[in-house]
């Protein structure tokens, strides 16, 4: 929906205007506008350096959709190799289509941009395509595709421009590195891939590509999923080598260069002016280790992974006062994600010092309109925010990690239940029966009240979203033991732990486990 022509009656333009298209900017302007507020959003994101264009959406909402297709393609993979242990017979082998696959993704995500235009036109959102930045205290400089500029003002100003990867500085990383939005630009599979990173982005897209049957090796730059439990990050990392992911440890990437000019129609790996016996890198990767030692490889793609930066560096923020921090971009805020400006508020990953997720956002952005507008005083809880990595083997958490609640609550207040499983269609094709585990951390002074739930295993999400409810409502060990559980199912192992780690120590030390 375009902006109207005509000056609003009001002394501002609009009562909400909202810079960026992310998922939690889509949500407070959808309800604000449902609340009978004039809302314009402005949303004009630059192409990433190489060339892939960004939809509507935002990079959480498009990304989330895009890493779901990813790990379903890998898995299928996997399930067409167990289906001969139930009874189908492929009459010829089934081979992977990365063209086929590419476009139908690219095609489902412009699909829902368009849904997501539409949604805001119904809703009474005014939409306009251009780049928004701060040059007044109520004032937005709004800058179109074609250049054109025009000055607009609001009451109300929310910021929601999401976040960009990082890129770590080295030579070559913009001009021939790719990062996890450039991936579906290659018109043929990557081939030989170098993953930079250990972030959750990095191994799901390791998974995936290792799925897809490309050998993966992954620099762990600097560590393993930060943030995320330690000992559920290596199971996971135990899980990918498995699968036949290599993992380099203790090493910084230093330099990218560029070794042979290949078209695009020929396969990694395969210059045209290279004789077919010679296998060639198109990328030479230079690594130091730990101790200073300089190391090159060849592969066909770099994949950045080395987290991700607040997109707030050109919306003007200095110019109106409005603080975050210059390492990260992230805007900081109060519990009401109110800015330093008072009638400035910021949501989603642009947030300093507080997890990122689209459900996140999109329930903090709900939350903000219906504070200013519908008379509702309830804050955004941003504790026990759920999370899931989507590799292979799919990891889900919420609440505290085993460390973190050792380190808050105090070791011996802190109890960890767990167990490994074996979902019972992993049976007929016998996979392996140690690789499925969930953990319950519980905190015993408060009645054992569980700080933390995690989860490693097919559809961990899905099995999690329940128990998230539970812990919001104070879900407590002797409740969850009285839960009866679903058989048969993967989830009905949460309400059967018996057994802790204690136990476990206990039965290794005196050699009976």
């Amino acid at each position: 929906m375009d902006p109207p022509t005509e000056p609003s009656p009001g002394p501002y333009d609009y009562d909400m205007l909202v810079i960026g298209g992310g998922s939690g900017g889509l949500a407070v302007a959808k309800e604000a506008a449902g609340l009978r507020k004039t809302v314009l959003m402005l949303d004009l994101v630059a192409p990433s350096p190489r060339g892939t264009e960004r939809e509507l959406g935002g990079s959480s909402l498009n990304m989330d959709s895009i890493r779901k297709f990813l790990q379903q393609a890998s898995l299928l993979g996997k399930a067409i190799q167990d289906s001969q242990k139930y009874g189908w017979r492929l009459k010829e082998e089934a081979p992977h289509s990365w063209s086929e696959l590419v476009e139908a993704v690219r095609q489902q995500v412009k699909t829902r941009s368009l849904e997501v235009k539409r949604e805001l036109k119904s809703c009474g959102v005014f939409y306009l395509a251009a780049h928004g930045e701060l040059v007044g205290p109520h004032t937005v400089e709004a800058t179109g595709v074609d250049g054109r500029k025009r000055r607009l003002t609001a009451e109300t100003l929310v910021i929601a421009t999401g976040d960009r990867p990082r890129y770590p500085g080295v030579p070559g990383d913009r001009e021939h590195c790719l990062t996890s939005e450039d991936l579906l630009s290659l018109p043929r599979p990557p081939g030989r891939t170098l993953v930079v990173g250990g972030s959750a982005e990095g191994l799901e897209c390791a998974g995936f590509l290792c799925g897809l049957g490309l050998p993966v090796t992954v620099m762990l730059q600097p560590d393993l999923l930060p943030g995320l439990d330690r000992k559920m990050a290596q199971k996971i990392e135990n899980q990918l080598i498995v699968s036949g992911v290599d993992f380099l440890y203790h090493c910084s990437l230093t330099k990218v260069e560029q070794m042979d000019a290949c078209r695009e129609d020929v396969a990694p790996g395969e210059c045209a002016t290279t004789p077919p016996e010679v296998s060639l890198g198109r990328l030479r990767v230079t690594f130091i280790s730990q101790e200073g030692q300089t190391t090159q490889e060849d592969f066909d793609t770099v994949l950045l992974t080395v987290g991700r930066k607040a997109f707030t560096s050109d919306v003007g923020l200095e110019r109106v006062g409005v603080q975050r921090n210059l390492d990260t971009g992230r805007i900081l805020v109060n519990e009401s994600d109110q800015t330093s400006v008072d009638h400035i508020y910021a949501i989603g990953s642009v947030q300093h010092g507080r997890p990122s997720t689209t459900g996140l956002s999109v329930h903090a952005g709900t939350l903000l309109a219906r504070r200013l507008y519908g008379g509702d005083g309830v804050l955004c809880d941003y504790s026990d925010v759920p999370h899931v990595v989507l590799t292979p083997l799919e990891y889900a958490a919420c609440g505290l990690s085993e460390e973190k609640a050792n380190l808050t609550l105090g070791e011996d207040s802190v109890e960890v239940y767990h167990s490994y499983y074996w979902p019972l269609e992993w049976a007929l094709p016998a996979r392996d029966k140690n690789s499925c585990y969930v953990k319950v951390i519980c905190h015993v002074p408060d009645h054992d009240r569980v700080v933390g739930v995690h989860v490693m295993g097919p559809n961990a999400g899905d099995i999690l979203q329940g128990f998230v409810a539970a812990m919001k409502c104070g879900l407590t060990k002797r409740q969850l033991d009285a839960t009866v559980g679903i058989h048969p199912g993967s989830a009905q192992v949460l309400s059967s732990l018996t057994q802790t780690q204690r136990m476990s120590e206990a039965l290794l030390t005196r050699g009976n486990c």
